[in-house]
């Protein structure tokens, strides 16, 4: 097993790959450096002086600049180095086009075809309630109706709990209204009770007419204020709901259908050199093959944006990437917080010092395909290849958005692990194999084997098959342990 790692020839740092003790002699491009600290996995140390004010190149790249003298061999890290950005930047458009091989190979996977032509890899009863008040309400429905009905042959029954709808104004409200209008027509779901209480205003009618077209077979109302019982009047659609989708197949479909949102969180020093480049050579994979992939977590962009602004197909969707950066800087402002207050703590402990650190790993998950779209909070993808989103870096929020938009499933990148998953399945890929063996009932894939003893070509074989079988109906953890929630982006005041 490798110990250490130079990712790029003009770095002035090594990554640990395991714990590395003080005074061992590291023998590296024909010298040898002696640590003068301990070095954690994940972790930095110099393999040159780097003076008060220069730059710690990782990746290629600065990721901040030393505020002291940094000996060769010294730990690199947030009591040393601090990043290089501020303020609200300009951009100019240098395109600079990476060629992705169309090699389709004609794979397909088992999924539902519905009848406006969406696919699902998902046939779920869903009950989405337009406001926080009935929550209550659609679980005691779906208890009763599991009571009453054998569900054998659909895959879930979820309510998707919020706490909106009511008292919200503006974006908040259309936010709210977007979002749930997305998950009810959503492909995963193959019948929908949409869920009121009759005064909100998340009001059910003009939810409707948000809706636009809908399968109305696949797509129920129930107002809770309008009927005597509405425990029996729910479990009575539900039923009807589940008497169609019981007619539901599975059938083979081409993998250039498959929409996926790339996500990570928890992220170390590992993300940006196993898990985050596994996902975007997949994600290259996938566009070859005629798909499609969302990018988000705007703030986590902040640092390595050119590289995807230089990637623009043209200069309309250039423009509108320097406007996702930049108005989301904008809000920052305007809600008096620090642009760059990230990384996390988490991350900080996983060996990730600044936020452009953090962005050159995170974007690294868009692979080198071209930049085809920039989708607006709650928008569906419109084109086919890399698309960007606007949404924070929070994890159930942002993926949220992601299944919003018509993902059928987010892979979900992690260095310290996390349980939860969005609506759609969350695929936990882990950066390292340590949090793979001590969380099996949370993570599902290991890239961390990139570093010990597999090629990228090994592991991204495996994880194309797996990701066929998931889409195909193979359930991941987060589904096992049916934790399945949505969050929505909230901007303004409550009333």
């Amino acid at each position: 097993m490798k110990r250490f790692i130079k990712i790029n020839s003009s770095d002035n740092v090594i990554v640990a790959l395991t714990d590395l003790k003080k005074d061992e002699i590291i023998a590296f491009e024909n010298k040898e450096i002696q640590l003068k600290e301990d070095i954690k996995r994940g972790h930095k140390f110099a393999i040159q002086d780097i003076k008060e004010g220069e730059n710690v190149i990782k990746y290629g790249a600065p990721i901040g600049h030393a505020t002291k003298t940094i000996e060769t061999g010294k730990w690199i890290h947030s009591h040393n180095t601090k990043t290089n950005l501020s303020g609200v930047s300009e951009y100019q458009f240098n395109q600079a086009l990476n060629e992705i091989i169309e090699d389709n190979r004609n794979l397909t996977f088992d999924g539902y075809r519905r009848k406006n032509g969406d696919v699902g890899i998902r046939n779920e009863l869903w009950i989405v309630p337009t406001v926080g008040c009935v929550n209550g309400i659609a679980e005691m429905i779906i208890k009763k109706f599991k009571e009453e009905v054998n569900t054998k042959g659909i895959d879930a029954i979820e309510v998707f709990k919020h706490n909106y709808g009511c008292s919200q104004l503006g974006d908040d409200h259309e936010n709210t209204r977007t979002i749930l209008g997305d998950v009810a027509k959503h492909p995963n779901g193959g019948g929908v009770l949409v869920l009121g209480l009759g005064c909100e205003n998340n009001y059910i009618a003009d939810f409707k007419k948000s809706l636009g077209e809908y399968a109305e077979d696949r797509v129920k109302f129930l107002i809770t204020q309008e009927v005597s019982d509405e425990i029996q009047e729910g479990v009575k659609l539900l039923k009807e709901l589940y008497e169609k989708m019981k007619e539901d197949k599975r059938e083979a479909v081409s993998i250039s259908e498959l929409k996926i949102g790339l996500k990570c969180g928890g992220s170390d020093g590992l993300s940006g050199i196993t898990a985050n480049p596994l996902v975007g050579v997949f994600s290259d994979f996938l566009i070859s093959q005629g798909g499609t992939t969302i990018l988000t977590e705007v703030p986590e962009m902040f640092g390595a944006e050119t590289i995807l602004m230089n990637r623009a197909e043209s200069e309309d969707v250039f423009n509108k990437t320097v406007s996702l950066v930049n108005d989301f800087k904008q809000y920052f402002i305007e809600h008096n917080q620090p642009i760059y207050e990230n990384p996390s703590p988490g991350n900080k402990e996983g060996g990730i010092t600044t936020l452009e650190e953090k962005s050159l790993g995170c974007t690294q998950k868009g692979g080198k395909a071209t930049v085809v779209d920039v989708l607006k909070y709650g928008e569906l993808l419109k084109k086919k290849g890399l698309n960007l989103l606007n949404a924070p870096g929070n994890d159930l929020v942002a993926a949220t958005a992601l299944a919003a938009s018509g993902c059928q499933m987010v892979l979900f990148t992690t260095g310290r692990g996390t349980p939860f998953g969005s609506f759609v399945p969350t695929m936990k890929i882990s950066t390292n194999t340590a949090i793979y063996k001590l969380k099996p009932h949370w993570i599902d894939f290991n890239a961390g084997t990139l570093v010990e003893d597999e090629t990228m070509e090994e592991v991204v074989e495996k994880f194309i098959e797996y990701m066929l079988e998931v889409a195909s109906g193979k359930l991941v953890n987060n589904e096992k342990n049916n934790f399945r929630e949505i969050s929505i982006f909230k901007t303004g005041v409550t009333l």
